[in-house]
């Protein structure tokens, strides 16, 4: 029921476009995949995430789990009929949401001891109970249970996290899911090229469809994310989608394609929009600024997305400033399909074998 296609391999950085079959659709990689938390992408319906291009969707088993909780989700059909959306679903585990709470929780080989950030209530999470859980929501992929570690972690730690995960992973790998879903093991091993040269020999054996790269983007500078990529690229699995756990900047995404990734999800599009901000080709644009008041131009020219057919820039920064939610909708909208046009661009140029061509237009004019 999962089946994974590499259509072309660009012949300047060996970067992929290929189809990801899975039972709720197709999916094309490169791909970034918008961060529904709590079974909605913040303020959009499952209706624009489409216009905007969206072919997959995150939701969160730690956020999930406390509110509403698994079995009202499972009792409601799963999460495809919960939230209204028919294409496919990947669910995390709540492995990340434990580290990024981590003065609320105390980690050992058993799981997590953690307090709920909702009413200061104890919970264990386990991997059995991550994998109870997202089987419960009905996700097409699941992760697997992870530690994750701070940037700056010593070697020390990094290496006892890559343990706990491979332990991990051997319980998740246990797991009895649904028949159509399939499980993503998780490379670890944080800033240490021989980790994670490590944690993916570890890791590969409990990859069947789709292999995730987590511990990036966790506080390094880009540069050394680059690095640990780079590690990884020639030792990644080559039938099957690699995921970069995430990450969500324009630059970030064409280095992590040239670098052999074919997955991202992160909140940034939609976070940046609630806060007034626009991701464009040129840069991000804080349009709540003075300088947009008279400003009667689309959000960006040359955008296909509704708020850029439809709205002004001006029109959009009244809506900000004024504390309407409608402004940060529509620069959500088009944050999104900012991103899945990147991607079809990204498409584009491998399959004319001028990525790097791409990559070096594309960032002449990026202010990072």
């Amino acid at each position: 029921m999962f089946k994974y296609e590499i259509l072309h391999e660009c012949a300047q950085t060996g970067a992929r476009v290929g189809r990801f079959t899975t039972p709720a659709g197709v999916i094309e990689t490169p791909v970034f995949m918008p961060v529904g938390t709590l079974a909605t992408v913040k303020a959009l319906t499952p209706e624009e995430l489409i216009e905007a291009h969206a072919s997959i969707i995150l939701s969160n088993t730690y956020h999930l789990y406390l509110r509403p909780g698994h079995g009202i989700v499972k009792n409601a059909g799963g999460l495809h009929k919960f939230m209204n959306w028919q294409k496919p679903i990947l669910t995390d585990s709540g492995g990340f949401q434990v580290f990024s709470l981590s003065t609320l929780r105390k980690v050992n080989d058993e799981g997590v001891l953690f307090n709920s950030f909702l009413d200061g209530s104890e919970h264990f999470l386990t991997p059995e109970l991550s994998m109870e859980i997202q089987k419960a929501l009905g996700s097409n992929i699941a992760m697997a249970f992870d530690e994750c570690t701070d940037g700056n972690a010593d070697k020390k730690t990094a290496k006892n996290a890559l343990d706990r995960t491979v332990k991990w992973l051997e319980r998740c790998a246990k797991a009895d899911l649904n028949g159509d879903q399939i499980m993503f093991p998780i490379v670890q091993g944080n800033m240490y090229d021989d980790l994670r040269r490590e944690s993916l020999e570890r890791t590969a054996p409990y990859a069947k469809c789709g292999i995730a790269i987590g511990g990036l983007s966790v506080g390094e500078p880009k540069p050394k994310m680059y690095e640990m990529l780079d590690v990884l690229k020639p030792l990644l699995p080559k039938g099957m989608p690699r995921y970069l756990m995430g990450v969500g900047s324009a630059d970030c995404i064409i280095e992590g394609v040239i670098r052999g990734i074919d997955m991202f999800d992160c909140v940034l599009p939609t976070r940046l929009a609630r806060n007034g901000t626009a991701m464009t080709a040129s840069g991000n644009i804080t349009v709540r600024n003075a300088g947009f008041k008279e400003d009667f131009s689309p959000v960006e020219k040359g955008c296909d997305c509704y708020a850029c057919k439809s709205y002004s820039r001006a029109y959009i920064r009244h809506l900000i400033n004024s504390d309407e939610i409608l402004g940060g909708r529509l620069l959500s909208i088009h944050n999104i399909r900012f991103l899945t046009r990147l991607t079809e661009n990204i498409k584009n140029a491998i399959l004319n074998d001028k990525l790097m061509d791409f990559r070096n237009n594309f960032l002449n004019g990026y202010e990072i």
